[in-house]
């Protein structure tokens, strides 16, 4: 903690805040994309894709699960992603689901959960499509089957949402899922086909 308080406590120091770029920021935000993924402290949106303050919009949680729309009671996903494109208008959403995921382990290994009830209710909400690969032993701890179909499924759901749909449906919108590897750096693209391939520079 010491050192996250000490790099903290000198920011100022080390950003030039002086610059225009930093200035601008305090005149709003224009994001390019929403950012959806999980909340695991290996995946950094902005170390992946090299974004600077301002060029990605995020929502995080675990297991990069997107609620169905109309759940009911108040819901963090709902308004960030309400926001992104009511608000700010951004064209462009990534569902970006990563290897060695403790949610979707979690889910394979049907860990009991009941000292976790948050955790177990959240996740209820990924289970029943991922049911086809709950069944069976563990292959690949890393889990690149289930991570990947968690985002075509969370895609599916955002889908579903009357403001995503409405610009998917003129044009406005595209989405897209990614799969990225903690021990690797690399990250999968899913294609029109559904795959999900490394796509070269």
């Amino acid at each position: 903690m010491k050192a996250l308080l000490d790099r903290a406590r000198s920011f100022a120091r080390r950003v030039d805040f002086e610059s225009g770029e930093y200035r601008k920021l305090a005149e709003g935000q224009y994001p390019e994309a929403l950012f959806i993924t999980c909340s695991d402290s290996r995946v950094v949106p902005a170390l992946i894709t090299g974004a600077r303050p301002g060029e990605i919009f995020e929502l995080r949680n675990a297991g990069n699960i997107v609620p169905p729309h109309g759940r009911p009671g108040a819901s963090g996903e709902a308004a960030t992603i309400e926001y992104a494109l009511e608000v700010l208008g951004v064209q462009d959403i990534i569902v970006c689901g990563h290897s060695h995921c403790g949610a979707m382990g979690a889910l394979k290994s049907g860990d009991d959960l009941s000292a976790l009830p948050g955790v177990d209710a959240w996740l209820d909400l990924a289970r029943p499509e991922l049911a086809p690969l709950l069944d069976g032993a563990l292959e690949d701890p890393s889990m690149p089957a289930m991570a990947q179909l968690n985002v075509v499924n969370q895609l599916a759901v955002l889908g579903s949402y009357p403001v995503a749909r409405q610009r998917i449906d003129s044009g406005r919108l595209r989405l897209h899922g990614w799969y990225y590897e903690v021990d690797t750096g690399q990250v999968h693209e899913l294609d029109e086909d559904g795959r999900f391939r490394v796509h070269a520079v």
